[in-house]
């Protein structure tokens, strides 16, 4: 039963990591704008994204482990790159683009950097949610941002939790995907507290 179990939670993490994004880039698209979904936010998650990818690549975990991180990755560059054009900041993709290539590669030059990257890693992750709550309490209007694709986080985060204790048992990944879902929770309730409030107004 384990490995039935195991596999249900690998497959519906895939398919929803396959479109976890898609809500949040066609509301983007569909207002030809980013309001209410902060950059600053998404350039941190992105950076915890790619941390935890080197990091699961370096010790060789099973691919099923992590195999949506490259998914999620490439949606959160494509959302990035109409977030900076909507917002008339185009140019700065290249830089962007050069920072995040040589992180990657300095990741992996010594252990200990891949190792305290990991746990800067979690840390990194959470204040990308706490600058999207922060830009929220701050303009009390969700604007353009997708309950639906932070929902979905949420539940990516309870099922590798469950495969992460199923398989490679990593207490810094437990953290990270505990913390995270506490955090995806938070930022989806508070989505929906300002639409809620807005249709009564």
């Amino acid at each position: 039963m384990a490995p039935t179990m195991l596999e249900l939670a690998h497959w519906s993490t895939w398919a929803v990591c396959a479109v976890i994004k898609l809500p949040q880039l066609a509301a983007v698209v569909a207002a030809r704008s980013a309001r209410g979904v902060s950059v600053g936010s998404l350039l941190l998650e992105l950076a915890g994204f790619l941390v935890f990818l080197r990091y699961q690549i370096y010790y060789g975990y099973p691919l099923q482990t992590y195999l949506e991180y490259p998914i999620i990755i490439a949606q959160d560059v494509i959302l990035l790159l109409f977030i900076l054009r909507f917002s008339g900041n185009t140019k700065r993709a290249l830089f962007y683009a050069v920072t995040f290539w040589g992180g990657w590669y300095m990741l992996t030059l010594r252990k200990w950097i891949i190792d305290l990257a990991m746990n800067l890693c979690t840390l990194i992750s959470a204040a990308s949610k706490l600058a999207q709550l922060r830009c929220l309490w701050q303009t009390k209007d969700s604007g353009q941002v997708s309950a639906l694709t932070w929902s979905m986080s949420a539940y990516t985060c309870a099922t590798r939790i469950l495969t992460t204790v199923m398989t490679t048992n990593d207490l810094a990944v437990l953290i990270r995907f505990i913390t995270m879902l506490i955090l995806n929770i938070w930022v989806t309730a508070t989505v929906l507290h300002y639409r809620k409030a807005k249709k009564t107004d």
